[in-house]
């Protein structure tokens, strides 16, 4: 994944709760085989609706989404994060996050934003008010900040997570920092014990 180091940008006010990932994305769009693609599914249910906020031009290109409480429980689909992220967010603010889809949005580089349930009705009015509000979600030093809502405080990720992000690592790539004392180890093992065959 791409590292992640700072996010700005305008909100999508999503104001519904129990988002789960069958509405994130229909499951009739995983018959990818790879990580991306997935931006038109994403919502394709509900942005039939005209009325859908997705559809309203004034939030065109935003990076970060809002959202309500428990946001993507359900199955534990990956694509889910995927979706998002093709679609051009960073960032989900919730008050609370399924836990599987928590920790699919970090290895994808989408970032889990937990704020209070008041914070985020506040943040939802701001951006409603106004659309262009910016937030900033600073990875690397821990922090998001929305000053049209009065928000300052520290980002709820603990430092090897944010470290993970800014460095860009998803659970593969934490795994080949190590190619090297992993191949040593291989080369020690005795030739007559099962292998898992490795790059060429």
């Amino acid at each position: 994944m791409d590292p992640v180091t700072h996010i700005a940008g305008r909100a999508l006010p999503l104001a519904r709760a129990d988002v789960d990932t069958d509405q994130i994305i229909p499951a009739s769009y995983l018959k990818r085989l790879g990580r991306t693609g997935y931006a038109d599914g994403l919502f394709a249910a509900w942005r039939h609706d005209g009325a859908f906020v997705m559809n309203d031009p004034r939030y065109a290109g935003a990076a970060v989404l809002i959202a309500g409480a428990n946001f993507g429980c359900g199955s534990s689909r990956e694509h889910a994060a995927w979706a998002l992220r093709d679609a051009g967010f960073r960032a989900v603010i919730a008050p609370s996050f399924a836990d599987i889809f928590r920790s699919n949005a970090l290895r994808s580089g989408v970032v889990p934003v937990r704020l209070a349930a008041a914070e985020v009705a506040g943040l939802l009015d701001a951006v409603r008010r106004e659309p262009a509000t910016e937030i900033e979600i600073d990875v690397e030093h821990g922090r998001v900040r929305v000053p049209a809502a009065g928000i300052d405080r520290a980002l709820d990720l603990d430092p090897f997570t944010r470290w993970r992000l800014a460095e860009g690592l998803d659970d593969i790539a934490l795994t080949l920092r190590n190619e090297a004392d992993i191949a040593a180890y291989e080369a020690r093992r005795d030739a007559w014990l099962p292998r898992v065959a490795g790059r060429a």
